[in-house]
C-alpha cells in the first residue's frame, strides 16, 4: 500500500492522502487502534462505507461446533471465533438532511495519518452535499494505552460555503451486518448475530448497551459520555433499542463556526459478573475518561509512547519505506499487547477476525522476543496467561495419554480449537516454544518472582510432556515421533530436528529451573531423579544428519524424500496449499516456512558455523515462503552466513507483508508475527544480537555480529536488558555500543568480550563478513531484490 498512489513514506507516521475504496478493507487494518484489550478497526467515523466492520475485545468469543465428515476420539469438539463487539466509534453526520457518505455528493479531499508516536488518528476531509453545501470534517481517534478500558474520538465540523443545518448521530451498535467470511453455514449462523440484548440506556449525553453472547456466556458492557460544543440553540436528543443507543447533536452553523463532539467509550466483559456489575465497571470507567478529559487522554497517550520509543527506536538510514515499516511494526506489535493483561496475544492482534481471532506458537517465537527486549512489561502477563490456561493443556494431555500439559495449537481461552489434528495436537513444539519464551523472560529482565512461580510451572508441566512423548530406542536413542514441526508442508514425522532440539531446550531448562527452586518444585512433585531423567533424556535426543549430503535433516529420512518439481509449478499455483493435496505435499522436500532454519537460530549451540551456512544453503532451494512467518528468520540467517543482499530482500518482504497487503489477505488483519519480524530482521539479523552466558555463567548477557548491507549507511536501535538501556549504533565500518541507564553491562562484539558503563559509549570495527557461494531459492520464488526490483536468483 506504500506503494500506492495515495500514500506517502513518512518516517514517524502512515499517511494516505487521498481515499481510495479499493484499498478501504486493508486500509481499516492498517488504520486500526489497539491497546490489547480493545480493538478498534480503522472505519470510517461514519460506519459506511466499509469493508470488514470491526471492534474488538481480547478474549471475546462465541463458540461453533467443529466440522468433521467422521468424528475421532480426541478431535476437539467445538471451535471459537473471535466476534465484533457493540463498535462505538461511529458518528454518523447529515448536512441539510443529507447523510454524508463518500459515495455521493463530491469529495474534494481526503487525508488520514495515523502517527506513531502520538498514538491519534487523524481524519480531515472536505466534502461537498448533493445540493452543494460544502463542509469541513475533522476527527481524531485513539485507543488509550494508559486507561485500559477507553476510547475517545474528537469529531469537528465546519461549513465552508454558506450556513448549514447539521445533525450528528453518535451511536453504541451492536450485530452490525458483517460480510460472510466462512464456508460454513453452522459458524455463520453464530457469528451472524453474536450478541443477544441485555439491556438498553440512553438519558442526557450518556448511552450504554449490555449485550450476552448466545453459546460462549460471555457479557459485554459498554458506555458512552459525551462533551458537546456548538452555537447557541444546539440541541441533543438521545434514545436506545436493543441493538442500538443513540445520541443526536443538532445545530445550525454558518462558515466559521463548528460544532464538536467529543465522545468517551468504555467497555466490560466477563463470563462470570452480573450485569450490574458489568454496568457499573463500563459507567466507572467512562466517567474516569470524561474526567481527563480529551486532551488529558491525548498528553497520556503521547507520555506512555515517548516512554515506549525510549526503549524501542530502531533507525534506519537509506531505505525510507523500511524506516517507516519498522516503526509501523513496532507501534502495533504493541499495540497487540500493552494491556492484554491476562489475554493472548491474537494472530492479527485486534485488528481484524483472520484465524476467527485465536493465538498461535508465533506469540511466543516472534511476537514475545520483541517485546522482551522493547517493553517487557507486557511479556510476563501473556506467559501468565499460558499459566492461566495450563488446567485445560494438562486435561488435554491426559486426553492424549500423555503426562504433563499438551497446549493448543490455536486457541482463544486455552482450549484447542484446531479440527485438522496433523497440522494441529501432533504441532507439539508449541510447548517448547512456551517453554524458551519463560526462559528469555527471566534471562533478559531477572524477575526472579516469575521465575520460581508460573515460570517453573510451566517449565515442569513441558517438560513433563516431551519425557512422555518420546522414547529410547535399543541404543538409548531418544526419539520423538509423530510430530508435526513449524513447516506446515511436512507432518507426522520421526525426529523433527526443531521439535527435537526445541525439547533439549525445554528439558534442560525444566531440570535447571528446579534445581534453583527446590522447594517450589517439591511442591509441583518434581524430585531429583525427575529432573535427572530430564537431563539424560535431552543428552539422548536424537538430531537428524545425512553424513553423504553433509546438512542436517529437517526429520529423520527427509533428504531421502522426492523433491517437489519447483520447474513445472507456476506462479499462480503458489502457495501450494491452494493447488495441491497435502498427500502430495507431505511426502515430497518442499518447506512453507522456516522449520530447520529456525533451529539453527534458536539452538545455535547444536551448529557448527559451516554447518549453518550449508543447512541454510539446502534448505533455501526447498523452501517456497507460503507463510507470512518465514521471511524474517530467513533473513537472520542469510545475515549470519554472510548472505546481506538476501537478508536485505528478505528483511523487506516482512517489512511489508501487510503495508504491501503481501499475502492478499490483509483485509482480514494484520500479521502480527511479521510485523514482529521486521525488528528481528534488523536487530538479530544485522545487529547480529544474540543472549550468551559470559565466563564466570552469568545470564542476561547479550553478543552482536553486526553487519550493514549495502543500502543502509547507519542503523541505530535501543534494547532493554536487566534494568538497562542500550543503544547500538551501526555504520558499515564500526559499532558504537553506549549505555543510556544501568550498571555495567558485559557484551560481545564478533566475539571479543566487552563492558560498556554510562560514562562513554564503546567502538570496535565492523569485520567483513564471510565470501560464500549465493545460495539459491526455488524458481520464482525469491524475495524481491531491494537494490535491482527483480527476484534474488529466483
Amino acid at each position: 500500500m506504500i506503494t500506492h498512489p495515495c500514500y506517502a513514506t513518512e518516517p514517524w507516521c502512515l499517511r494516505e492522502t487521498e481515499l481510495s475504496l479499493e484499498v478501504l478493507a486493508q486500509s481499516e487494518s492498517v488504520f486500526a487502534l489497539a491497546n490489547g484489550h480493545i480493538g478498534w478497526r480503522g472505519n470510517l467515523d461514519e460506519g459506511e462505507p466499509h469493508g470488514l466492520p470491526g471492534a474488538y475485545l481480547n478474549g471475546v468469543h462465541e463458540t461453533h461446533p467443529l466440522p468433521y465428515a467422521e468424528a475421532g476420539y480426541g478431535y476437539p469438539e467445538s471451535g471459537q471465533t473471535a466476534i465484533n463487539v457493540t463498535d462505538g466509534k461511529i458518528i454518523r453526520l447529515l448536512v441539510d438532511d443529507h447523510p454524508y457518505d463518500l459515495r455521493y455528493g463530491e469529495l474534494a479531499a481526503h487525508e488520514r495519518v495515523l502517527d506513531l508516536r502520538t498514538g491519534v488518528l487523524l481524519r480531515t476531509a472536505e466534502w461537498a452535499s448533493p445540493a452543494g453545501r460544502t463542509v469541513r470534517i475533522t476527527s481524531r481517534r485513539l485507543v488509550s494505552f494508559t486507561q485500559r478500558a477507553v476510547a475517545a474520538v474528537e469529531y469537528v465540523v465546519e461549513p465552508l460555503n454558506g450556513p448549514a443545518t447539521v445533525a450528528l448521530q453518535s451511536e453504541l451498535v451492536a450485530n452490525e451486518q458483517l460480510p460472510h467470511t466462512s464456508g460454513d453455514p453452522r459458524v455463520s449462523a453464530v457469528i451472524d448475530v453474536p450478541l443477544r440484548s441485555e439491556e438498553h440506556f440512553a438519558q442526557d449525553t450518556r448511552l450504554r448497551l449490555v449485550h450476552r453472547t448466545g453459546h460462549s456466556g460471555q457479557r459485554i458492557a459498554a458506555s458512552a459520555d459525551h462533551l458537546v460544543e456548538g452555537p447557541e440553540h444546539t440541541t441533543w436528543t438521545s434514545e436506545s433499542e436493543p441493538d442500538v443507543s443513540r445520541l443526536t447533536v443538532t445545530a445550525s452553523l454558518s462558515p466559521g463556526r463548528r460544532l464538536r463532539l467529543v465522545k468517551f467509550v468504555a467497555y466490560g466483559w466477563s463470563g462470570e459478573r452480573s450485569l450490574p456489575a458489568l454496568r457499573d465497571q463500563a459507567d466507572g470507567a467512562v466517567a474516569a475518561a470524561h474526567s481527563t478529559g480529551w486532551d488529558g487522554l491525548l498528553a497520556e497517550q503521547r507520555a506512555y509512547l515517548d516512554h515506549f520509543w525510549s526503549g524501542a527506536d530502531v533507525e534506519v538510514e537509506g531505505d525510507a519505506q523500511i524506516q517507516l515499516a519498522v516503526r509501523f511494526a513496532l507501534f502495533h506489535v504493541l499495540q497487540a499487547a500493552a494491556r492484554a493483561e491476562g489475554r493472548s496475544i491474537p494472530a492479527k492482534g485486534l485488528t481484524g477476525t483472520g484465524y476467527d481471532g485465536h493465538a498461535f506458537w508465533d506469540t511466543e517465537s516472534y511476537v514475545l522476543p520483541v517485546l522482551t527486549h522493547t517493553a517487557p512489561h507486557a511479556v510476563a502477563p501473556a506467559l501468565r496467561w499460558r499459566h492461566a490456561t495450563l488446567p485445560a493443556a494438562i486435561e488435554r494431555a491426559r486426553q492424549l495419554g500423555l503426562a504433563g500439559a499438551a497446549f493448543p495449537w490455536r486457541t482463544i481461552s486455552g482450549a484447542e480449537c484446531s479440527a485438522y489434528w496433523p497440522a494441529g495436537t501432533a504441532a507439539f513444539h508449541v510447548n517448547a516454544d512456551i517453554a524458551d519464551a519463560v526462559v528469555r523472560y527471566v534471562t533478559a529482565t531477572g524477575d526472579e518472582d516469575f521465575a520460581r512461580g508460573p515460570g517453573l510451572e510451566l517449565l515442569v508441566h513441558t517438560a513433563r510432556l516431551w519425557h512422555s512423548l518420546g522414547h529410547r530406542d535399543a541404543r538409548g536413542v531418544f526419539h520423538i515421533d509423530g510430530v508435526t514441526g513449524p513447516d506446515e508442508y511436512s507432518a507426522i514425522a520421526r525426529d523433527n530436528l526443531y521439535t527435537n532440539l526445541m525439547a533439549r531446550k525445554n528439558l534442560l531448562a525444566a531440570a535447571d529451573a528446579a534445581l534453583r527452586h527446590p522447594d517450589q518444585a517439591r511442591e509441583l512433585g518434581v524430585d531429583h531423579e525427575e529432573a535427572a531423567s530430564w537431563q539424560d533424556a535431552a543428552s539422548r535426543v536424537a538430531v537428524p544428519y545425512n553424513d553423504t549430503l553433509g546438512v542436517h535433516e529437517q526429520s529423520a529420512g527427509y533428504t531421502s524424500l522426492q523433491h517437489w518439481d519447483f520447474d513445472a509449478t507456476a506462479p499462480e499455483q503458489y502457495p501450494l496449499l491452494l493447488h495441491f493435496p497435502y498427500f502430495d505435499l507431505y511426502r515430497k522436500q518442499v518447506v512453507k516456512q522456516a522449520d530447520l532454519v529456525l533451529a539453527l537460530l534458536t539452538c545455535p549451540d547444536a551448529f557448527t558455523a559451516e554447518q549453518k551456512a550449508r543447512d541454510f544453503a539446502y534448505y533455501e532451494q526447498l523452501t517456497v515462503h507460503d507463510s507470512s512467518l518465514s521471511a524474517c528468520w530467513h533473513a537472520v540467517l542469510a545475515a549470519e552466513t554472510g548472505h546481506l543482499r538476501l537478508a536485505w530482500a528478505y528483511t523487506g518482504e516482512a517489512a511489508l507483508m501487510d503495508l504491501e497487503n503481501l499475502e492478499h489477505n490483509t483485509r482480514d488483519g494484520l500479521h502480527i508475527a511479521s510485523l514482529a519480524g521486521t525488528w528481528i530482521a534488523l536487530v538479530l539479523g544485522f545487529g547480529g544480537m544474540r543472549p550468551y552466558v559470559d565466563e564466570d555463567g552469568a545470564h542476561g548477557c547479550l553478543a552482536f555480529a553486526p553487519r550493514l548491507p549495502r543500502p543502509l549507511t547507519r542503523l541505530a536501535f535501543t534494547v532493554l536488558v536487566r534494568g538497562r538501556r542500550l543503544r547500538v549504533e551501526i555504520r558499515n565500518a564500526t559499532a558504537r555500543y553506549t549505555l543510556l541507564e544501568g550498571e555495567p553491562l558485559g557484551l560481545q562484539h564478533h566475539s571479543e568480550p566487552l563492558t560498556v558503563t554510562t560514562a562513554e559509549p564503546v567502538e570496535r570495527p565492523v569485520p567483513a563478513p564471510p565470501r560464500r557461494p549465493e545460495p539459491r531459492q526455488p524458481a520464482g520464488r525469491g524475495p524481491a531484490d531491494r537494490l535491482a526490483g527483480s527476484d534474488v536468483h529466483g
